[in-house]
């Protein structure tokens, strides 16, 4: 082991194994709700899969995000999820894997982050699937404002804020909608959300053994990606206030709401960031909107995407209309959350 590796403070056993002893931990605690279709682990479906009649939907990407991406795999959610290492994209194989194990004859959405590795996986997947029959469509979540300016939004990465597109698309496939009409939701949610975020600290990748990047005392990085992308700002550490005053600034720049209309606010901790905190910045974000005048219809907070053991925090703001409202409410269960 190097000398980096043996100075983590983490409560791991081989760095090299911390997802498969996690994946290993996850299905022995939510047996009642999760099930492998790989024996290693590395796919996963909800213990009822496949559904027969309904949409399935796929999801997953690199480790080190919980709840993101597996955590969300329950009735009324996902239907399965392949599930890469630390940051890395699972395998085209995994992803199929998980396509066959959840197909119900309805079709399978894939929703996912905009990340190189994924997308091609994906792909790669998708096309697979169709050799065998099994029809698929694609959402790429794009929610990230800080990653790419007004204009290029297909270019931007999936966060937090990919958490609307799981539960409405989710809801409509649970009612019964068609691929199309599943679809649809999913793309109406993306071009609905927005989400800037925080970090106060890097985090550790436990195969590497050393900080990804590093901020100094008392500075923070606006725009931060949750693998440690650079942001769009680095400079002394605000108050909460301020914080949450320039994150929701930047996403209404970006997603014009208007006076009277109904929105759901996220506010997610990126893995070290106190729930005291979190409820400090809601507090901000909520007296912002009400001072427009905008409505807040729901509001969840808590850990959505994390990244490792960073501190940070990101405010995510979905806009919402009559059929979004309304599939927002729709039950859910998974092994992290439960929504009656």
């Amino acid at each position: 082991m190097s000398q980096d590796k043996a100075k983590m403070k983490k409560f791991i056993n081989d760095p090299e194994k911390v997802v498969d002893d996690m994946l290993e931990g996850l299905l022995l605690a939510h047996s009642d709700q999760l099930k492998s279709v790989r024996k290693d682990n590395r796919a996963l479906a909800r213990i009822d899969a496949p559904v027969k009649g309904k949409v399935a939907i796929a999801t997953g990407g690199g480790s080190g995000h919980l709840p993101l991406f597996l955590g969300y795999v329950g009735k009324g959610m996902l239907d399965g999820v392949a599930v890469g290492d630390i940051f890395a994209s699972p395998s085209s194989q995994q992803m199929l894997d998980v396509t066959r194990a959840i197909n119900g004859g309805a079709g399978v959405l894939y929703i996912y982050g905009n990340y190189g590795g994924d997308v091609m996986n994906f792909d790669m997947a998708a096309e697979l699937a169709d050799l065998e029959d099994i029809r698929v469509e694609t959402v790429v979540a794009t929610d990230d404002v800080a990653s790419m300016p007004k204009g290029h939004e297909h270019q931007r990465r999936g966060v937090a804020g990919m958490f609307y597109l799981y539960k409405t698309a989710s809801a409509k496939a649970e009612l019964g909608g068609s691929l199309e009409e599943v679809k649809r939701i999913a793309e109406l949610a993306n071009a609905n959300v927005r989400t800037m975020g925080v970090a106060l600290t890097p985090c550790i990748l436990p195969a590497v053994g050393r900080p990804t990047f590093t901020i100094g005392d008392g500075e923070m990085e606006i725009g931060m990606g949750i693998h440690g992308e650079p942001g769009i700002q680095r400079g002394t550490i605000e108050t909460a206030d301020e914080v949450a005053t320039s994150l929701v600034t930047a996403i209404l720049a970006d997603l014009p709401v208007e006076e009277g209309q109904d929105v759901s606010v996220l506010i997610n901790g990126l893995g070290a960031t106190p729930l005291e905190e979190l409820y400090i910045v809601y507090r901000a974000v909520h007296r912002q909107l009400a001072e427009k005048g905008i409505r807040i219809y729901s509001r969840y907070i808590g850990e959505f995407a994390t990244s490792l053991e960073m501190t940070g925090l990101s405010v995510s703001i979905l806009r919402l209309d009559d059929e979004l409202r309304r599939l927002l409410d729709v039950p859910f269960q998974t092994p992290f959350y439960t929504q009656n």
